[in-house]
């Protein structure tokens, strides 16, 4: 009887060991494969995305920065979040404290980093549908550049001081040995709340209604063939293609939000009530989004296929391979 308690430790030597899980092996198995290659997936799909726009010339835009920026944070999110997620879920954490703090600050900066990539984009869309005629003197290349840059140096900081805490004594919120476990306070959890959640969303929910407003007026001007000169002048700054970016970047815009939201909401229930395994599916749900955004651009994007076309095909070392037309 002591033999098989024992066996039910993560260090069986250590009497404040943690217990392994009690999910059947084959499941455990089967959990755990179809995880780490939807985290594989994650890595290789984001990484041709970043390729792609950091290779060729004609996707060095305004709006392909910040999604190149969102890509790097989905292919750190596939690359290293979801693999750590998987181990930590086994409840027998074997990488001990300092990479346990390592895991959350890294989980809040790419978190922080991603929320701050689709506001950009909704600032980005708003600007080229409700005011065509500023948007190339407003959102330059350089401007979204340093927007990007204070979008994640802002992740980060924000992340030491949210994980401070764990950052200066790793372990401190651990029960047992083979556990990793961070608890925010809460202050900390209410100014995550507004700064992360609430204020984010309203700020992209606000800006896509009045773009999706602002192109349904366009588009039923373009079938009624209205001739006001001021409506012609915006018709001409604003052409099909940016309406079409529109509607892209509002479908990868919803999806973030379809994922996003119920982990948070989740999250502000009474602790007393939340379980572990929906949490835990929830988390993972969000993970799961930074796999959906590079298969929303092969989806509404042909320069996007035709990049990874001449990545795969290794076309892109041939001498001027970054000047190709793939538009």
């Amino acid at each position: 009887m002591e033999i098989q308690k024992s066996a039910e430790l993560c260090y069986p030597q250590l009497n404040s060991s943690c217990r392994k899980p009690t999910l059947h092996w084959s499941k455990a198995v089967l959990l755990n494969v179809v995880l780490s290659f939807i985290s594989l997936i994650t890595a290789a799909l984001n990484l041709l995305v970043i390729i792609s726009v950091s290779h060729f010339r004609q996707l060095h835009t305004s709006t392909n920065i910040i999604l190149l920026s969102l890509a790097v944070s989905d292919f750190l999110v596939g690359l290293l979040l979801m693999p750590l997620e998987i181990i930590r879920n086994r409840a027998c954490w074997v990488l001990g404290d300092f990479m346990c703090c390592v895991y959350y600050f890294l989980a809040a900066s790419l978190f922080c980093a991603s929320i701050g990539n689709i506001v950009l984009i909704s600032v980005d869309r708003y600007v080229a549908i409700c005011d065509p005629l500023h948007y190339p003197t407003r959102i330059t290349v350089v401007r979204v550049k340093l927007s990007v840059c204070l979008c994640w140096f802002y992740s980060t900081f924000y992340s030491v001081l949210y994980t401070k805490d764990i950052l200066i004594e790793p372990g401190r919120y651990n029960s047992c040995y083979g556990e990793c476990v961070f608890l925010s306070s809460n202050i900390a959890g209410t100014v995550d709340l507004v700064l992360f959640f609430i204020v984010p969303v309203t700020v992209i929910i606000v800006l896509y209604l009045r773009v999706f407003v602002v192109a349904a007026s366009q588009a039923r001007a373009m079938r009624s063939h209205v001739t006001a000169v001021t409506l012609q002048r915006s018709l001409n700054q604003t052409n099909r293609s940016e309406l079409k970016a529109a509607r892209t970047l509002g479908v990868l815009v919803v999806v973030f939000l379809a994922s996003f939201c119920p982990y948070y909401c989740y999250s502000l229930v009474n602790e007393n009530v939340v379980k572990y395994s929906v949490l835990y599916f929830f988390i993972m749900l969000f993970y799961f989004n930074s796999c959906l955004n590079p298969l929303i651009y092969a989806l509404f994007y042909p320069w996007f296929r035709n990049a990874v076309k001449l990545i795969i095909t290794l076309q892109i070392f041939k001498n001027g391979g970054s000047e190709a037309n793939i538009l």
